[in-house]
């Protein structure tokens, strides 16, 4: 609305902006002479000379006319490719740092090249994200040429490539990926125990293709890496046998907008019965409490062939927005065991959250983001709000002539679909091309059937073939031809209609239902009428579509009761489309509100990862981490004297054992019952900074710098590790039960960011706790020997010496802990390593 409003204030503020880029079109039209005239090796040459110039202080953007018409001549001579003038301006708007919305058919691939190029010659790298890795390897091979010509690297990122490959592909100049892979190469550096192991630069530039789908869609689904935890297999299984002899309504009830199960007491008595425990919510029964609705929601609100599939024994997630197959992503919670329990495939164990972001979070970390799609208006505020991006609609380079027809909308699903089928035959028969979309892989098989029983020859196009995708897709602009699609044909593909066609009308698209998004919905439509080509689309739907029936149908089904309309006759009235488009407007205001929840939330988690990932740089650098240590022994000892001896107590009243007794938990000190006498904090503080300070720098003589530099880095890197995971593990728990602060009248995020506050506080004060602790009691030894208490002198360290030649002795988790408590390393100062 605010958009709206300024639009209609200021003027078409687009069109202003589009005419302000034509004079650089016209510049880079005059330099295409020149540049012709070059030979190859005098327009690879450019490239040097343009490196030169930056060097010299001139600025990127005194290039950019120079530079789109090289890469515009490289691409003739390469991919034989050449940019249209619209193509040009929305390279200059990508190289802003903004979205180009531009229509199907117009060539984006080509258009990133212009920016790609241009931000690469400072020698930082660009990214180019795409939303699968069959669109990342095509673009990259297709493209590729036109950078390799000019004297650049190319790198691509695939899911299945080991380490050195992504460090390799990370090294070039332009790289191409998905944004999975981006941003779990991010996590994984992030985990990673030396510099050597890390893929990824300085994140500075991305372009993101079908930027809706990546930054909107996507953003409400975080990455997760995660470990196992084992022992929740039969949980699971237990969970699913019960689950099964509940019942509807009785025994739980569901919210299909949200996805959640809750059970009734009539539920939670009946599964107590079953289960033969006293209190299914007692604390000794949570997990198996958790499991119970998890296997509700598998049973009753995830479907097979719709939002997941099997493939080879697993159960595979289906991407709700392009229809393709996620491998390697897995529901998190439990929710995935559910379902492998339900489907009666192999149960892997639950598993423990060992490093999340959300895509938000990531691509906001890029020092300049743009993005490219052919539907971005609609949510403008949302990408500026969340992103700071603009849109910017860019013109086609031939008119639009496509014709969409009005929705038509019957009673049942089944109708529909007979329908459906019907108008299909109908264009079969006359040698004209249908594209059918369907939001589901099961609703594409049973229309698939229904073409079968009629005779019709078709094409599926889903998750389940994806590897005939480019071989589908090349021939659905042919004479007669049917393909039928779940959203994979709405994202990346091209359709070439073949000789005849577009005297015919061009290809014709079918919706068989309205999807919750109107963008994916216009991706569709999108396929038809590229480049000037003729085309039509429409839509077919029900009242029982998951969208009517969730958000908009009770009026529309009021209206054709009233009127008596039989369950075959169709409707196609503005009224229809007003509802459809209400509809679609309440459940993306939904997805809004989650996706922008998620980040608010997120954002709290967000400082503390920053905090946490930039130490672990730090040291991974191999960086002098003396100013580190001592900085942490300063807010350790401040920590705990501000504790036990606050300034604002009189001292008399100071928990000095207190204190004593926490110190000697970190590390044995002799004579340290002395600072009873102290009655000043600060003294107390200085005291037991030069303590361990001194202490430090007495293990250091006794190892050596070198070994104690390994050693440092070594127990930071163990101990931050271990800290983080229970960190987000306590910060899920936190999630989780954070909204019931709302009963007491309190602000829940509010409330999360207090507590978070405090548990990152704790978790830091904890990490300091432990390293100190274990550099000073970790015995070095050429030979295994009994480990003793090391004990410190108060104000004078203890000393002991050691040959210059032993090394950091590695200690196994089953070895006895050096701290010298007698308990295996693993239960004592190495747990959870």
């Amino acid at each position: 609305m605010v958009f709206r409003f300024l639009a209609n204030l200021l003027g078409d503020s687009n069109e202003k902006r589009l005419k302000a880029l034509k004079p650089l079109v016209e510049r880079i039209n005059s330099l295409e002479e020149e540049l012709k005239a070059l030979s190859d090796e005098a327009l690879a040459a450019k490239t040097t000379e343009f490196k030169r110039r930056l060097s010299n202080g001139e600025p990127l953007d005194g290039l950019l006319a120079e530079a789109f018409a090289v890469v515009r001549e490289a691409s003739v001579r390469t991919t034989g490719l050449r940019h249209f003038d619209v193509q040009l301006m929305g390279g200059a708007v990508l190289h802003e740092g903004k979205i180009a919305e531009m229509a199907t058919g117009e060539g984006k691939t080509l258009v990133a090249t212009l920016p790609a190029y241009l931000n690469s010659l400072t020698g930082n790298g660009t990214h180019i994200v795409t939303v699968n890795d069959y669109l990342a390897k095509r673009d990259s091979e297709w493209m590729g040429p036109i950078y390799k010509f000019l004297g650049l690297t190319v790198g691509l990122i695939q899911h299945d490539m080991d380490p050195a490959e992504r460090r390799e592909a990370y090294s070039s100049d332009v790289t191409y990926g998905t944004n999975n892979e981006f941003g779990f190469d991010y996590l994984r550096d992030n985990m990673a125990t030396s510099i050597e192991n890390c893929s990824q630069k300085k994140l500075c530039y991305a372009i993101v293709d079908e930027v809706d789908s990546i930054l909107i869609d996507e953003a409400r689904t975080p990455l997760i890496i995660s470990g196992m935890i084992e022992q929740t297999v039969e949980g699971y299984k237990r969970a699913n046998s019960v689950s099964t002899k509940l019942r509807k309504e009785m025994d739980f009830t569901l919210d299909e907008k949200t996805k959640n199960v809750v059970l009734t007491e009539t539920g939670i008595k009946k599964t107590e019965k079953l289960l033969g425990i006293p209190a299914l919510y007692d604390v000794s029964h949570m997990d198996l409490a958790h499991q119970i609705v998890q296997s509700l929601r598998a049973w009753h609100l995830f479907q097979k062939d719709t939002d997941y599939v099997i493939r080879d024994g697993e159960v595979v997630i289906v991407d709700e927005f392009t229809g393709r197959l996620m491998f390697g992503r897995r529901y998190s919670d439990g929710l995935h065991q559910a379902i492998e329990a339900k489907e009666s495939v192999h149960i892997k164990e639950e598993s423990q959250t060992l490093a999340s972001i959300t895509f938000q979070n990531y691509f906001r970390m890029y020092d300049k983001l743009a993005g490219m799609t052919g539907t971005a208006k609609t949510e403008e505020a949302e990408f500026w709000k969340i992103y700071g991006l603009e849109v910017m609609i860019m013109p086609t380079n031939k008119p639009l002539i496509r014709t969409n027809h009005p929705d038509v909308i019957y009673k049942t699903e089944k109708i529909k679909f007979l329908k459906t089928a019907d108008e299909i035959a109908e264009w079969h028969k006359k040698g004209r091309p249908v594209l059918v979309g369907t939001r589901s892989i099961e609703r594409s098989e049973f229309l698939s059937n229904i073409l079968k029983r009629r005779g019709i020859p078709h094409n599926v196009l889903n998750a389940k073939n994806h590897e005939r995708e480019a071989e589908i897709v090349a021939n659905a602009g042919q004479p007669g031809a049917v393909t039928i699609s779940t959203n994979m044909a709405g994202r990346g593909t091209d359709i070439v209609l073949g000789d005849g066609v577009a005297e015919m009308g061009g290809l014709h698209v079918v919706g068989t239902e309205r999807h919750e998004s109107r963008r994916i919905d216009n991706q569709l439509r999108g396929r038809s009428g590229r480049q000037g080509d003729p085309g039509s689309s429409k839509f077919y739907v029900s009242l029982q579509d998951e969208l009517m029936r969730l958000f908009g149908s009770e009026r529309i089904s009021a209206v054709m009761e009233r009127l008596g309309i039989e369950e075959d006759m169709p409707i196609e009235h503005g009224l229809i489309s007003r509802a459809i488009e209400n509809a679609q407007k309440k459940v993306e205001q939904y997805h809004f509100n989650i996706r922008k929840q998620v980040l608010e939330f997120d954002d709290v988690m967000n400082k503390q990862r920053e905090a946490v990932y930039s130490l672990r740089r730090t040291i991974l650098e191999g960086k002098d981490l003396t100013d580190k240590i001592n900085e942490m022994i300063e807010k350790l000892v401040g920590g705990l004297v501000n504790l036990f001896t606050p300034e604002k107590m009189h001292p008399d009243n100071w928990d000095y054992d207190g204190l004593i007794k926490a110190i000697n938990e970190i590390v044995r000190i002799i004579g340290i019952e002395s600072i009873k006498e102290v009655k000043k904090g600060r003294e107390i503080n200085d005291k037991l900074v030069y303590t361990f300070k001194s202490a430090i720098a007495e293990k250091e003589k006794e190892i050596g710098h070198e070994n104690m530099m390994e050693l440092r880095k070594l127990v930071m890197l163990q101990v931050m590790d271990t800290a983080w995971i229970d960190q987000l593990h306590n910060m899920d728990s936190l999630r989780e039960g954070i909204g019931l602060r709302a009963y007491g009248h309190r602000d829940p995020l509010v409330e999360y960011k207090m507590e978070a506050f405090n548990m990152f506080n704790g978790m830091m004060q904890r990490v300091r706790e432990e390293t100190i602790s274990m550099i000073l009691r970790v015995k070095l030894s050429a030979e295994p020997e009994k480990p003793k208490v090391r004990s410190v002198s108060y104000g004078k360290p203890e000393t002991k010496s050691v040959k210059p030649s032993q090394g950091v002795k590695k200690i196994g988790r089953n070895d006895p802990c050096p701290c010298g408590s007698g308990k295996k390393f693993k239960k004592c100062c190495g747990r959870n390593l």
